[in-house]
């Protein structure tokens, strides 16, 4: 693998932005420094800015069972065009993942097939809890189990209580949650269905699926966690309310339970419903706008821990359906960074902060080892960005399977020029070099 050398480019890793040399040897990041002399392929990144590359901890990737809608080549293509460097997949695919050897299925796919570093979440279902609990052997080579503790798309519900007291007590692994109330969502789409019939649309998906759904499966997840000292990570929080169930008392590192929040629910409100209908139903809701503005505050004060996508493609068609009948999630990886980086030009946090949100804590979460960060012996996991170019959303720069986005036609005021995952330069300026794969995530248990 040829030497880079990118020079004159402003690091930002662990709180601090300094323009320094960075040299990129054998997939790893070999020196940091003021000057570097050494030979190579040299990258002028003068005005430009380093990022440590993006780990995303939640997206549908589809694959296998579900490829007409995406899949992992097709989605890490996309990840890598945004600068994710790494995913973290989820099991709801056909067939789900909750059996050992249907995991390891999936690993075998991305290894042939993602431009991007990998990781898979085993999947509880009510009936597999022995199998499961078989993943503490692999405890280094798998990211966590997920637990649907709501349904959502291919109805993974967990709802069997005793199955929860298993998992909780007996896994090693970090348990990823996806918490919503079933018995509140189904009472309040009844209730809805009485009153509106069959018009219902997708404003109302924030009303059925609301605060106190969250909030009640948020908590049995953490009084689980709490009983068992698990290590529990709830997805895609999405209300103010939650908020109350997290601390920001100690560090990421020595924190049993956590959260995440995901960059739609830090972009739009329930009142975008009406520009955008079904394209933005996802589960948990987008609501209303107190929360987003309650959100961005738990994430600033370390209440939430983490950025992430929760990327959920369907086809156009799919989501061209009436409310009832469309499919929730919203494709989002290819520009989860460009949002991030619209909302540092704003104001909103610094650029350091976006980075430990999306780079450092996922690492640190996670345990992964040697990626996350910019740091000398640490795998070249980096992006480039420019912060005075802008990226105009297209149908013919869109790399998801699905071919839409509901950001096309917005110009973002940042773009992604370059991408490293294991030091191979698997992106630059609109072209992708696919010679090389990228790598199983490990992970320190």
């Amino acid at each position: 693998m040829q030497n880079i050398i990118l020079k004159n480019i402003t690091v930002v890793n662990e709180g601090q932005s300094s323009v320094q040399d960075v040299l990129i040897r054998h997939g790893r990041i070999e020196k940091i420094a003021p000057q570097i002399g050494e030979t190579g392929r040299e990258i002028n990144g003068e005005g430009k800015h380093l990022l440590p590359g993006v780990i995303d901890d939640q997206v549908h990737f589809r694959e296998p069972g579900l490829t007409h809608k995406a899949n992992i080549h097709s989605e890490a293509r996309a990840a890598v065009a945004g600068g994710t460097t790494s995913f973290m997949e989820m099991p709801n695919t056909k067939p789900e993942a909750v059996t050992q050897e249907r995991l390891e299925d999936k690993y075998s796919i991305a290894s042939q097939t993602s431009l991007a570093n990998y990781s898979f979440f085993m999947g509880v279902a009510n009936d597999n809890a022995e199998e499961v609990l078989k993943t503490n052997a692999k405890k280094d080579r798998v990211c966590g189990v997920k637990i649907f503790m709501g349904s959502s798309t291919g109805n993974m519900l967990v709802d069997n209580y005793l199955t929860l007291e298993r998992i909780f007590s007996g896994t090693e692994l970090l348990i990823a949650t996806h918490c919503e109330d079933e018995k509140i969502i189904r009472a309040n789409m009844e209730a809805f269905k009485q009153a509106k019939g069959e018009q219902l649309t997708a404003a109302d998906h924030p009303l059925i699926r609301n605060e106190e759904a969250c909030f009640e499966s948020s908590l049995v997840a953490v009084q689980f966690a709490q009983k068992h000292n698990a290590r529990l990570h709830i997805l895609h929080i999405s209300t103010e309310k939650e908020l109350q169930l997290f601390s920001n008392m100690l560090p990421l590192a020595e924190k049993r339970i956590t959260a995440e929040v995901c960059v739609h629910h830090l972009w739009f409100t329930a009142d975008d419903y009406a520009q955008f209908g079904n394209l933005i139903k996802c589960n948990p809701a987008i609501k209303a706008p107190h929360h987003r503005e309650a959100l961005w505050q738990g994430l600033l004060d370390d209440r939430l821990d983490i950025i992430a996508t929760d990327h959920a493609p369907h086809t156009w068609d799919e989501k061209q359906q009436p409310y009832l009948q469309a499919p929730s999630g919203v494709p989002l990886v290819q520009h989860s960074l460009l949002m991030m980086l619209e909302q540092v030009k704003a104001g909103r946090f610094s650029l350091e902060k976006m980075v430990q949100k999306m780079s450092h804590a996922p690492a640190a979460c996670f345990r992964i080892r040697e990626r996350g960060y910019l740091r000398e012996g640490y795998f070249a996991d980096a992006v480039i960005v420019d912060l005075q170019q802008s990226t105009t959303v297209t149908k013919n720069n869109i790399h998801y399977r699905c071919g839409w986005s509901p950001f096309e036609g917005h110009t973002f005021p940042a773009a992604v020029t370059h991408t490293f995952v294991s030091g191979h330069l698997a992106y630059e300026n609109g072209q992708f070099n696919e010679n090389r794969q990228g790598e199983r995530l490990l992970f320190n248990a």
